[in-house]
């Protein structure tokens, strides 16, 4: 197995440097690409100063799926993972993905999360939709064989987030198998990665889109939209009564999912005309070639 660890990366120099260093421990074979972008805090220069890392790619595009293509697009290993900047694998890490591919095309598994009493760690997802039985990956722990990878042709760049969502219903689509490995595991630590509300402009453009462009416009879809909405309706009503949020901010929310549903299932719906293909990406990885600003290769013979 020659394993490309990917570590997408914007404004984390601090954390970076403990991921980087978890590899290098745990993953010393390993093929590491940063993904840097555009950052102010000093990461380029850190991560030039190391000798761990094979593969510098600067960006000026900032979205989290643009940076993970174009670290798939540099990656020389037959397997590619992706770790999220604030976590370090764990000794186990690469022994799990070696075995989980020995049966499934992709492997997955849990982040432990410190907290002052322990750790609180998390359980597989998994979905039926329309047929369709989807195991979500963590987008910040997952590892693919690159076949895979290069027939969905990567990650869709229309989605500012919910892209590993999306890629998890189009590997169900075309029948890659996924692989949820406890021993797959990597560690955060509490509040790392600086929190924040809910973006729920794109939390639902992001579910529309992805459901109608998957799926098309049927019944499924519709209940599924209707019912998240729903629910996500009541509970910042219940944040209302019970004075944590205005009602003001309840009636902007819902004018802004609104929105975004409409815009969703607008877009959704052209990809899906767009690319008719199973692998429904009309925005992948081999429609454009300008993501790398600068590209520093300290490969052997690079």
């Amino acid at each position: 197995m020659q394993l490309s660890v990917v570590v997408p990366t914007l404004n984390a120099r601090e954390d970076l440097a403990g991921c980087l260093d978890a590899l290098a421990t745990n993953a010393p074979d390993a093929e590491v690409l940063v993904v840097n972008g555009p950052s102010a805090d000093g990461t380029t220069g850190m991560v030039q100063e190391r000798g761990d890392v094979d593969v510098l790619v600067e960006l000026a595009d900032r979205t989290i799926n643009a940076a993970r293509n174009a670290g798939v697009e540099r990656a020389s290993g037959d397997v590619v993972a992706f770790v999220h900047p604030f976590r370090a694998i764990e000794p186990s890490w690469v022994d799990a993905i070696a075995a989980g591919l020995q049966t499934a095309d992709v492997v997955t598994g849990p982040t432990h999360t410190q907290l002052p009493a322990g750790f609180a760690t998390e359980a597989v997802e998994e979905r039926s939709i329309a047929g369709r039985d989807i195991t979500y990956f963590n987008a910040g722990n997952v590892a693919f064989r690159r076949e895979p990878l290069d027939e969905l042709d990567g990650f869709d760049e229309y989605l500012e987030v919910g892209g590993a969502r999306d890629l998890a219903h189009r590997l169900a689509g075309n029948g890659y198998d996924v692989v949820w490995d406890e021993d797959m595991s990597v560690r955060e630590e509490v509040g790392a990665d600086g929190g924040g509300g809910t973006d729920w402009a794109w939390k639902y453009r992001s579910l529309s889109y992805r459901l109608v462009k998957n799926y098309g416009l049927r019944p499924t879809v519709a209940r599924r939209l209707v019912g998240h909405a729903g629910a996500d309706a009541v509970g910042e009503l219940r944040n209302v009564a019970s004075g944590d949020s205005e009602p003001s901010a309840w009636f902007g929310s819902g004018r802004s999912v609104l929105l975004n549903l409409a815009l969703g299932l607008k877009d959704g719906h052209a990809a899906r005309r767009l690319d008719r293909t199973p692998r429904r990406n009309p925005r992948g990885r081999s429609t454009r070639t300008d993501r790398a600003v600068e590209v520093y290769d300290w490969r052997d013979g690079a």
